[in-house]
């Protein structure tokens, strides 16, 4: 029998961990029935939402390690889910692009992604669910905008793609 010690559940920052934690294996396991993974989602939403993109931009905006970065697109262009292509003018830069058949499969992962948050968040009402979220985005844009809030005791935030 597992109980969770009533100091911990006044800690705030413990609640979002262990939700988070379950959140992300309940998305991860259904991702997976795909053969994808968080990191694949990633990319695929950056590439729809904001263009073709260069791996080595790609891979700065989602705070991907480069050499992780040509993983997950190898990955995704295997599948066919993304188009790659070297730049004439600088062979070193390698554009990728969503294929109309990544473009579905993302539309297939956001409704898994719905899927999950719908269930993940039953305990709330309508109004409950979109107030958790403003407090949420609004902790996020602080978190990411904030070099002091993502570096504890001088280390360093870590972007785990395998994960």
């Amino acid at each position: 029998m597992s109980e969770t010690p009533p100091s911990l559940l006044g800690l705030t920052t413990y609640l979002l961990s262990k939700t988070g934690k379950a959140a992300r294996s309940r998305l991860a396991a259904r991702l997976a029935e795909r053969d994808l993974r968080l990191w694949h989602m990633a990319v695929l939403s950056a590439l729809i939402d904001f263009g073709p993109h260069v791996q080595r931009e790609l891979a700065s905006r989602l705070g991907i390690d480069r050499s992780d970065i040509v993983k997950i697109v190898d990955d995704l262009a295997l599948a066919g889910l993304v188009d790659r292509a070297r730049d004439t003018a600088d062979r070193r830069r390698v554009t990728v692009t969503p294929t109309p058949a990544g473009r579905a499969v993302l539309a297939e992962l956001q409704d898994d992604a719905r899927s999950v948050q719908a269930a993940m968040l039953a305990p709330l009402n309508a109004r409950e669910q979109a107030q958790l979220t403003a407090l949420l985005k609004r902790v996020h844009a602080h978190v990411n905008d904030s070099p002091a809030a993502s570096n504890v005791h001088g280390i360093p935030a870590v972007s785990r793609p395998g994960r």
